[in-house]
């Protein structure tokens, strides 16, 4: 994870972290804590406390002629909101309206609600039910439909995760 082009496209996920935040007002800029393996972990400071996450870039995207934004997947915690292992994807296009996405790591699959080119779980619990399964797992699939109706499969390698999210969990405990 240490290619300048990574480092870039990390540096991206900060800023659109940072723009997307609640809290732009009082944001300082993403601060990166480490890099582990695939997987890179970030802190700032909004007014309503200190946000920690980490992010990661999928290793493979279908289809590979479909033009998209940067993509991420991000577990955030903001201790300021009671917010722990808040799991989203920013997938790179608008979702189909209505429409869900599903995560799949293993033999667990997560339904996850859409809203502009964002997914996330619908509960903590299933957050951190994810989350665990992503710390035991080896690879995490995204799968989700464009607005055109383009079916997408991301797929992320977990390497790391477990790393960067003790990082985070000592930042924002």
């Amino acid at each position: 994870m240490t290619t300048r082009r990574t480092l870039v496209t990390l540096t991206i996920a900060a800023i659109a972290a940072f723009i997307l935040s609640p809290d732009l007002a009082r944001a300082q800029e993403p601060q990166l804590l480490g890099e582990y393996e695939d997987w890179a972990a970030y802190t700032y400071d909004s007014d309503k406390g200190k946000v920690c996450y980490i992010v990661s870039q999928p290793k493979d995207s279908e289809p590979k002629d479909v033009r998209r934004d940067p993509i991420f997947m991000l577990i955030t915690h903001r201790p300021g909101e009671k917010v722990h292992n808040e799991v989203s994807t920013i997938i790179g296009y608008p979702f189909k309206k209505g429409s869900t996405a599903s995560a799949t790591i293993g033999g667990s699959t997560f339904q996850m609600f859409t809203s502009g080119d964002g997914a996330w779980l619908d509960s903590k619990a299933k957050d951190s039910e994810m989350v665990n399964a992503m710390k035991r797992g080896i690879d995490l699939v995204i799968k989700g439909t464009s607005w055109r109706g383009t079916v997408t499969t991301d797929k992320y390698s977990l390497r790391g995760v477990t790393a960067a999210m003790g990082k985070i969990d000592q930042e924002c405990p």
